[in-house]
């Protein structure tokens, strides 16, 4: 079975790149995983996850995460870059935008989200979820481009499949979320339980509800496919500034979690 430090996980933006790739799916204790991809022209360690199916088929309250990441762990994966749409909360961001959250807030309500359901009880220390050295590798990767990229912000995940109403996001303002989206959680929390690290390249394809006009799903995928270069030419840079071996803290999270 095919070994890597690194995954990517994501979908719209790196189809270009997983044209010419090979792909499998592991099994694992929480069902099959999504469709993991080796693409020809991506460096030997890395492999690619699309968490919606190959044909994005899979709405993302039905997603299984704990199958998609516990693959990945099996593959010797300690690194993950995602990516993610969001829309926007904070009014300072504009579609096309990037943002490379540093904090979240989880209202999923109907998703397993930990591997931790038996003795030993786990609390598993969140305050640093996303990994700083993978963070610092996104922006760079995304400044040096000439992209915008915000340093930081509150990631807000909710279940979808529909879109937030306009009080929801009010009240997600007034709570100091800066972006929503519906497919970083629990994802970036299990790969923390498995002492990986994670972090998120977040793009906008739209202002939230009430902020701008009628969310159309089919606008925010064209504005997926108009980035798609972008995302793709990010993550690959991220991926050669990222440090060659771990120095954060991120493999310690199980120190202190178990009762």
């Amino acid at each position: 079975m095919r070994k890597a430090r690194f995954a990517v996980i994501g979908g719209t933006g790196l189809e270009e790149c997983l044209v010419e790739a090979t792909s499998f799916r592991v099994g694992t204790p929480y069902g099959p995983s999504a469709p993991i991809f080796i693409p020809s022209k991506a460096p030997r360690d890395v492999v690619f996850l699309k968490r919606h199916g190959d044909r994005h088929s899979i709405p993302p309250h039905r997603i299984n995460y704990r199958a998609n990441i516990w693959a990945l762990n099996s593959l010797g994966v300690e690194r993950i870059l995602a990516s993610n749409a969001v829309g926007a909360i904070d009014v300072s961001f504009k579609a096309g935008d990037f943002v490379v959250p540093s904090d979240f807030v989880d209202f999923t309500k109907s998703r397993a989200s930990t591997f931790f359901d038996k003795a030993p009880v786990t609390h598993v220390d969140v305050s640093n979820l996303y990994c700083p050295e993978l963070r610092g590798a996104l922006i760079q990767a995304a400044k040096s481009c000439g992209y915008v990229a915000h340093d930081g912000g509150v990631y807000l995940c909710t279940d979808g499949p529909r879109y937030e109403s306009p009080a929801e996001i009010k009240m997600f303002r007034s709570l100091g979320c800066s972006i929503v989206g519906m497919t970083g959680l629990p994802e970036g929390v299990l790969a923390h339980e498995l002492g990986m690290c994670y972090a998120s390249l977040c793009y906008v394809t739209n202002m939230a509800a009430g902020i701008g006009g009628r969310i159309s799903a089919e606008d925010v995928a064209v504005k997926g496919r108009e980035l798609g270069e972008s995302i793709q030419t990010v993550i690959f840079k991220a991926l050669d500034l990222a440090p060659k071996r771990r120095g954060c803290r991120c493999s310690e999270s199980l120190e202190g979690a178990r009762v």
